[in-house]
């Protein structure tokens, strides 16, 4: 079992910053690739950012290439998401997930792991 805790949402405005992390605990010995997600209302949950195990390969959604940067420290069990150049439509619950495997994919359904996720709102 891998348990996941976010921190790090809350108000900002449009064009501001915000860093989410992801804590991870529990069996975190074996390759787990990590993923961020999004879901707003009314909203299929989406797929942001992927990593793999150990941080060398990266993937963003086209949304958010260029704004958002994901990364890992392994040492202190830990999921980073820089949000730069925020927009009113980055707005949503944002969850961090776990898959067991060495590469990061961007299908849901792939991760066994999954956060209770923290708020971002982004106001105009």
């Amino acid at each position: 079992q891998v348990q996941l805790v976010e921190s790090g949402g809350g108000l900002v405005q449009a064009g501001g910053s915000l860093r989410l992390s992801c804590a991870a605990s529990g069996r975190t010995f074996s390759p787990i690739a990590m993923g961020w997600f999004r879901q707003s209302p009314g909203k299929e949950r989406e797929y942001v950012a992927g990593i793999s195990w150990t941080g060398s390969s990266t993937n963003y959604a086209d949304s958010v290439k260029g704004r958002f940067t994901i990364s890992r420290d392994n040492a202190k069990k830990t999921l980073y998401l820089q949000m730069n150049s925020l927009k009113p439509e980055d707005t949503a619950v944002y969850y961090c997930a776990a898959a067991v495997q060495w590469h990061f994919t961007q299908y849901k359904d792939d991760y066994e792991y999954w956060g209770q996720g923290t708020q971002v709102t982004v106001s105009s």
